[in-house]
């Protein structure tokens, strides 16, 4: 008998409908045989199956069993598998009513015992389901909050084998899982354990990180150790608008294809904050890998990425950062594949002036050699520095701030300004693709957009011959600028616009470290 079930494979962040097409027949050699590109995970579901139909009380058919994956050119990858499989074989060899498998979608991981394990890339193939127009998903009960969150389908949580049997037989009625309406999402947004009102003095450095924030800019802090670099950058996804549903939709998807997503978490509310470490290899930053998976870049998207200690990052690790630093998404090739991840993150590095850590500080006098200075900075290159449109010296808090009880400016109170600034922004760009902030503007947009005046320009021109700015900063003031102007509500860049702007570059200056 022949019977046909549906899983979902993953591809980049994106599902693909996978047809399970079983056939039980008396002739030939006995056993079962998996076809269609199967990887080694799928090809060892087999022992997986047989044991947990022997624990669950079900009959492993002892004819012919032949399982094809379709599409076959197309690689099939993890555990999630084994239920759409198991299922199918029951269809094929009778114990199971063929008919009611059409409409459903299965995925999960069988234990021995016959549990079903939950699985990553949940999302995707529950939006893919819906698209083809299936009415149910069947997954394991840890995934089932995950899927929840996409209407239009029901989507029933099984805890084993011979629960989702006797579903599919009518002899136990399962609920379809229901989550939080959006209304509760809206009010999950933005709840934030960090804000900037537990943030002592700062103030250029919190004027500098919404600037950032308002304009979708990349920052560089750079400080000695303790001067508050990790506790300003944690508190950047706080004074972000919230997300969009979009937004959260797309983001969950990715951290779900990671695996990333709990047991009982439906859609993310909170931007993402992604620190990885230092010793971070170039495949965990930037996705890939043997079985293909999002990096710490795609991890970011609609977030944070923070490096800390930036300098101590592999140059070669730091270099693969261009592509989506320009471009908002990474392409990943190999011999065997080739995916693409969304990468529209902002980027936030810090790092200590120097090997010890104290150029420049007030009170402690710096141990480093003549050279060292320029030589550390110099392990970041000119292409990565041009990308960062601010640079930032954070200073350490004087004891007397520190010890003050007046009372520092929330967070909500500066995501206000950054929101009516990406207000200005949206209703500039719109109808232009791709482009929703003035960092992501191009060079025939900064002649659109970012006119000025002749003193302006005067100052602009004079400034960068005075302090030997590169030539490569020039569209970088100028975007950051305009930045200001919206956070002021000027329709015009003036010159207080580019004066301000100017002082975000100062690791442009030819003279600094040396």
């Amino acid at each position: 008998m022949f019977v046909r079930t549906t899983a979902g494979a993953i591809v980049g962040i994106d599902a693909v409908t996978v047809a399970v097409e079983v056939n039980v027949a008396n002739a030939g050699q006995l056993g079962l045989f998996l076809v269609g590109l199967p990887d080694n995970a799928v090809k060892e579901s087999e022992q997986r199956i047989r044991s947990a139909f022997e624990n669950s009380g079900l009959r492993m058919t002892g004819k012919k069993v032949v399982v094809n994956l379709a599409p076959a050119d197309l690689r099939k990858e993890g555990a999630g598998f084994d239920l759409p499989i198991a299922i199918g074989i029951l269809g094929a060899s009778e114990q199971l009513p063929a008919e009611i498998l059409g409409d459903t979608m299965l995925a999960g991981e069988l234990s021995l015992d016959g549990t079903v394990k939950p699985v990553r890339g949940i999302l995707p193939m529950v939006v893919k389901a819906r698209e083809e127009g299936l009415k149910r998903l069947i997954v394991p009960q840890d995934n089932a909050c995950e899927a929840a969150v996409v209407e239009g389908i029901d989507v029933i949580g099984v805890a084993s084998l011979s629960e989702t049997v006797a579903f599919l037989r009518g002899e136990v009625s399962i609920a379809p899982t229901r989550t939080a309406p959006l209304a509760d999402f809206a009010a999950a947004a933005n709840r934030y354990a960090e804000d900037f009102s537990d943030v002592r003095g700062q103030a250029a450095v919190k004027r500098a990180l919404e600037i950032a924030a308002a304009g979708g800019h990349n920052i560089l802090m750079i400080g000695p150790p303790g001067s508050g670099k990790t506790m300003l950058a944690r508190r950047l996804p706080s004074i972000l608008p919230p997300l969009t549903v979009e937004e959260a939709l797309e983001t969950t998807k990715i951290h779900s294809v990671a695996g990333k997503i709990g047991a009982h978490h439906g859609l993310l509310t909170e931007r993402p904050f992604r620190a990885p470490h230092h010793l971070t290899s170039q495949v965990a930053l930037i996705g890939g890998g043997q079985t293909p998976q999002p990096g710490e870049v795609s991890l970011a998207h609609n977030g944070v990425l923070f490096l800390d200690e930036l300098p101590e990052f592999g140059r070669n690790v730091l270099e693969v950062l261009r592509q989506p630093l320009e471009e908002r998404h990474i392409t990943v090739s190999r011999a065997r594949y080739s995916v693409e991840y969304p990468a529209n993150f902002t980027l936030v590095a810090a790092m200590n002036p120097c090997p010890c850590g104290y150029y420049n500080h007030p009170t402690h006098e710096c141990t480093c050699p003549p050279g060292a200075v320029h030589r550390y900075l110099g392990r970041i290159s000119g292409p990565l520095m041009d990308r960062i449109d601010l640079h930032i010296e954070v200073t350490p808090v004087p004891i007397r701030e520190m010890a003050s009880q007046q009372a520092e400016e929330p967070s909500a109170a500066i995501r206000e300004r950054v929101l009516r600034a990406r207000a200005i922004q949206r209703k500039r760009f719109q109808g232009i693709d791709g482009i929703h902030t003035n960092a992501m503007m191009n060079s025939r947009m900064l002649r659109d957009y970012c006119a000025t005046d002749a003193a302006a320009q005067t100052l602009l021109e004079r400034a960068m011959e005075r302090l030997n700015l590169s030539a490569r900063a020039y569209d970088r003031i100028l975007k950051v600028a305009r930045t200001i102007a919206d956070l002021a509500g000027d329709a015009a860049v003036g010159s207080p616009h580019i004066a301000e702007a100017i002082a975000y570059r100062s690791l442009d200056r030819e003279n600094w470290g040396r």
